[in-house]
């Protein structure tokens, strides 16, 4: 029987839901067959994450009007715990987990019965974590804390806690959006053995090469409705991309050349950025330039020090060595002394560490740029008003008002924000990290515009990004880090993702083989 011809296990029907007047859901009807991946694609703002809320009990029975149903019965559910009692698991786009515990007591967050006595108990919780993090592929310590870990890290434990109660049905929002190729692979081959052993899973993402990878059927939203349903034999890129946006994009990448003979913008010399337990190995002794006009990329793979050279850079952790800004050598030690220099930073996690979700649009975008729209010491209200306006138009940034609260936002939208912040001081050197992630495609695209006109205006670009293809279309050169080391060096057209895995590759094995020398 083919999976199309099956009963559903899972469904929601005539599926409505509003905001304040605003129309999230009109009418959607969706369903998952055991042993299913099946996609749930649109533009941010189409719906995908409110339905799935709703099917996982974080908008609760009675917000909405449609109809639920598990094994061809009706149900609702009044909230995640009483969902996932029911065999429902979901692992959210935002980042949800317990700091001051381990990773251990994380992933087994709630759940009880693995042993009697603190220590029996908390060595049973390891090692069950350990077996599960190995069959993910990934290389986490059961006892560290998650408030040393990376967001990406943080994110394998969230998936690791939804997969331990062994759902039947399994949603997953953007679970990928932080993992590179590698762990997304080992990632695939979980979900691979989840769907041999019957679980249907609800599978959001705006990374169309993994739908095509690993889904069966795809269902796309668009404006709160459901716009088409493909089947397997349909799938295609470009009619993904058509049925989200109603347009054709022409080109995954803008046209861009390095600029020849151009002045360094940023030179690096030396520097080295301390690892800590749990998380990643840091960094060491990299050495690196971006002329003013270019776009280097940093790739490697997840814990491969790549967001601490940013970081280390923009004087939010220590470090040791030598930045260089336009010729001069700055003294580095936090990230106001980074942005006296010119130096900007988007970082990776906008909702933890991005976005101040207790202020409106418009002051998230000045916050940290006041002195300049201020005199004597007090912000020039219409002069501030009228700067955030040109912000939100340059950005194409989709608010009701300079007022609209920020949670109202698409993921894109939230971008753009960001991106007008740290934009209005005019930087001469933007560090990026994961531009891209949680966006849809049409955003994704505007972004990619972005980067390359503000290298045209001769802004220097240092990107990290865990999807390669990105880098490699995106940017002049690329650097492979791997174990806190630059390993690899390449220019457009010089390379691809294979020379990226090659490269990682050869310096782990260099690692090891070492490692063994010294233990022998």
């Amino acid at each position: 029987m083919s999976i199309t011809t099956q009963a559903p296990l899972f469904s929601a029907t005539a599926i409505a839901k509003n905001f304040g007047g605003v129309q999230a859901l009109r009418g959607v009807d969706f369903d998952v067959v055991p042993g299913e991946v099946h996609a749930l694609l649109g533009q941010n703002g189409a719906g995908k994450s409110t339905l799935v809320k709703i099917l996982n009990g974080v908008h609760p029975a009675g917000s909405y009007t449609g109809t639920i149903q598990l094994d061809g019965r009706p149900i609702s559910f009044a909230s995640p715990a009483d969902a996932r009692s029911n065999g429902v698991g979901y692992v959210p786009q935002e980042i949800e987990v317990l700091e001051q515990l381990s990773v251990a007591e994380n992933v087994f967050a709630g759940r009880t019965g693995l042993g009697t006595g603190m220590l029996v108990y908390q060595r049973k919780l390891e090692q069950r974590a350990g077996e599960i993090f190995a069959d993910l592929g990934i290389d986490i310590n059961p006892r560290a804390y998650v408030a040393s870990l990376t967001s990406a890290q943080r994110h394998l434990v969230m998936i690791a806690r939804a997969i331990v109660t062994k759902p039947r049905v399994l949603m997953l929002d953007e679970p990928t959006a932080s993992l590179s190729g590698t762990e997304v692979d080992a990632l695939f081959a979980v979900l691979r053995r989840l769907k041999a052993q019957g679980v249907a899973m609800i599978y959001i993402t705006h990374r169309l090469p993994e739908v095509l990878a690993i889904c069966d059927r795809a269902t796309v939203l668009r404006d709160g409705q459901v716009a088409v349903r493909i089947a397997r034999e349909d799938f295609d890129a470009e009619t993904f991309i058509f049925s989200m946006s109603g347009q054709r994009l022409q080109r995954l990448f803008p046209e861009h050349s390095a600029p020849v003979g151009a002045p360094t913008a940023l030179e690096v010399r030396h520097l080295t950025v301390a690892g800590h337990s749990g998380a990643v190995h840091g960094a060491r002794d990299i050495n690196l330039s971006v002329a003013a006009g270019e776009i280097v990329g940093l790739a490697g793979l997840l814990g491969s020090g790549r967001s601490e050279i940013l970081h280390g850079i923009y004087g939010r952790v220590p470090v040791e060595g030598e930045v260089r800004v336009t010729g001069q050598t700055v003294s580095i030690k936090s990230p106001r002394d980074a942005r006296a220099a010119g130096i900007a930073l988007l970082t990776e996690d906008r909702k933890r560490d991005g976005l101040l979700f207790n202020l409106p649009v418009g002051a998230n975008i000045t916050i940290g740029n006041l002195a300049p729209l201020s005199r004597h010491g007090m912000v020039r209200g219409g002069l501030e008003r009228s700067s955030i306006l040109t912000a939100m138009r340059a950005l194409n940034v989709k608010a009701s008002s300079p007022q609209a609260v920020v949670t109202h936002l698409s993921g894109g939208n939230q971008q753009k924000l960001l991106f007008a912040r740290v934009l209005m001081r005019a930087p001469k050197v933007l560090l990026l990290d994961e531009p891209t992630k949680g966006v849809d495609a049409a955003t994704r695209h505007e972004i990619y515009r972005l980067v390359v006109e503000l290298a045209e205006k001769g802004v220097a670009l240092l990107i990290v990004a865990s999807e390669l293809e990105e880098l490699i279309g995106l940017c002049d050169r690329c650097l492979v880090v791997a174990d806190g080391r630059i390993v690899d060096e390449f220019g457009r057209g010089e390379g691809g993702e294979d020379r990226v895995l090659r490269s990682v590759t050869a310096a782990q094995a260099e690692r090891h083989a070492v490692a063994a020398q010294v233990s022998a």
